[in-house]
């Protein structure tokens, strides 16, 4: 009886785990398109990224012998290594700025608006109906030497001639990109803002917190999530960014995607191409991660 009893005992247990187990076969099932299609669009074209970047151009020849020739050019060319260090920090400061003046705007909506918050949303989606390129060459228009700024200050008898340093420069690149990606800062920021439990905060002022107080122990923190995740969104694409850069930036405001582009599209030397690419990821990547630890051991020290 004893036997017959644990072998129904083990019943039920090998039916959960034949549940389990299917459970989790229809999972794979059902993620198996997606990750096909990552798999396709990413892995496979970052794998040709790799091998060209391990090959050589000479002339119209291609040596596909494997080598690290083109990364060494990359590394000990003086001009490259000017292009990475100009590209990660106009991107950094664009995501410090964007980050900046997307946090109090986010604020406002999640804390200080109780009716009509979807509309307030929708309202930070406006600039993404039109089209990216539009709006760059909008912001060459009110930087230009005839352009906005300059003939609303003559007009208004501040300046006799118009200013020549607000186009075709760095800054001209980190106000234009700052604008572009302003509601990739702002929607990550409101939804860690908003899932902050409101008894926190209410706690906190029963036992003595100002607003000062209460917003550097409780709702900094908590929103570190949604802050990190504005960076990544802002740091990541704003570096290989080479329409803002060719458009408003000149000489002095090209970025590393400029260089990447020439390689593949006008020079016809892909490797090299493919090596500045896998070098621009490599730095992303590592700034990123730097950043991410920074933010959590900041936010450690504040609690």
């Amino acid at each position: 009886m004893a036997a017959a009893h644990g072998v129904m005992g083990d019943a039920p247990v090998r039916s959960t785990r034949h549940f389990l187990h299917s459970e989790t076969l229809r999972g794979y099932f059902l993620v198996s398109p997606a990750l096909a299609a990552l798999i396709f669009t990413l892995a496979a074209p970052l794998t040709l990224l790799v091998l060209y970047s391990l090959w050589t151009q000479n002339d119209l020849t291609l040596d596909t012998n494997p080598s690290l020739a083109q990364y060494e050019r990359v590394f000990g060319t003086d001009a490259y290594r000017v292009l990475f260090l100009r590209s990660l920090g106009i991107s950094s400061l664009v995501t410090l700025l964007t980050v900046a003046m997307a946090y109090p705007m986010a604020y406002f909506v999640a804390f200080k608006v109780k009716r009509a918050k979807f509309l307030w949303l929708i309202a930070l989606t406006v600039p993404f109906w039109t089209s990216y390129l539009l709006r760059v060459f909008a912001w060459k228009i009110i930087l230009g030497y005839n352009g906005v700024i300059n003939s609303g200050l003559i007009s208004l008898g501040l300046i006799s001639d118009p200013f020549e340093f607000l186009l075709y420069n760095p800054t001209a690149v980190v106000v234009t990109l700052a604008h572009a990606f302003a509601a990739f800062a702002i929607l990550p920021i409101y939804v860690s803002l908003e899932k902050i439990d409101r008894s926190l905060l209410e706690a906190a002022a029963d036992l003595g917190d100002g607003p000062v107080s209460r917003f550097f122990r409780i709702t900094l923190p908590l929103s570190v999530p949604g802050v990190i995740g504005a960076a990544v969104l802002i740091f990541v694409p704003t570096t290989g960014d080479y329409v803002t850069p060719a458009l408003v930036g000149g000489t002095d405001g090209l970025m590393i995607a400029n260089m990447v582009q020439v390689q593949f599209a006008r020079v016809n030397n892909w490797p090299l191409g493919a090596a500045l690419s896998i070098a621009s990821m490599g730095a992303v990547a590592f700034v990123a991660c730097m950043t991410i630890v920074m933010a959590r051991f900041a936010v450690r020290r504040i609690r």
